[in-house]
């Protein structure tokens, strides 16, 4: 199990030192980027992500939470984001050339989903696709609770995915912790986002260990 834990929750008055914990103890950096439009909330852009980019030793996971996710994709690549993944609900039919540009720009590509999306509609995109983001709250705020009938969804996903023979992580965004993540790979889960649950336990390195070991 990968652990990228959100620095969404971090104290940005000290943002470098949550940095390099995660250069310590997770695989992955994710970030949320908010447009307030897509969602009702905005987090940060480029005067956040460019000088998280100098300090990162660990992929930078970039969840873009936009209306037009594709404007972002050349600068990303330039500040060596790794993964980046957009919301189907954003780009629509746009959606596969999306993830052409991704490729092309040398970046692994992902399509994100909220929780009242069906996730068939994810399927056209397998093969296609690197990742996929089942959203387990609505997108847009961190601290929600955890939404369960999320399960069944990777379930659906992965079974679909194993059918096809292909390939594909799947990426879980939205109240994950210790209480859930055993469930959450039994469900067939690759990848787990956290946010509170990492920043706020009394031991960090901790909390990524017994996430990452479920």
């Amino acid at each position: 199990m990968l652990v990228s834990p959100s620095i969404l929750a971090a104290d940005f008055l000290d943002l470098r030192s949550g940095i390099e914990l995660l250069n310590r103890g997770a695989d992955w950096i994710h970030l949320d980027v908010m447009d307030g439009t897509l969602v009702p909330n905005i987090s940060f852009g480029f005067s956040i992500i460019d000088p998280v980019s100098r300090i990162a030793r660990k992929p930078m996971d970039t969840h873009l939470m936009v209306v037009h996710p594709e404007r972002w994709f050349e600068r990303l690549a330039g500040d060596g984001v790794s993964m980046v993944t957009f919301h189907l609900e954003a780009a629509g039919r746009n959606t596969s050339a999306n993830i052409r540009k991704i490729h092309d720009l040398g970046m692994k590509a992902g399509v994100a989903i909220n929780p009242d999306v069906p996730v068939k509609r994810l399927f056209p995109y397998i093969g296609k696709a690197d990742m996929f983001l089942i959203m387990s709250v609505f997108a847009g705020f961190g601290g929600q609770k955890f939404i369960y009938e999320s399960l069944d969804r990777i379930a659906e996903l992965r079974s679909e995915i194993q059918r096809r023979g292909r390939s594909g992580l799947i990426e879980v965004d939205g109240g994950v912790s210790s209480a859930n993540c055993s469930a959450l790979r039994q469900a067939g889960a690759d990848v787990l986002v956290a946010g509170s649950s990492v920043f706020n336990a009394d031991n960090p390195m901790a909390a990524m260990e017994a996430l990452r070991q479920a």
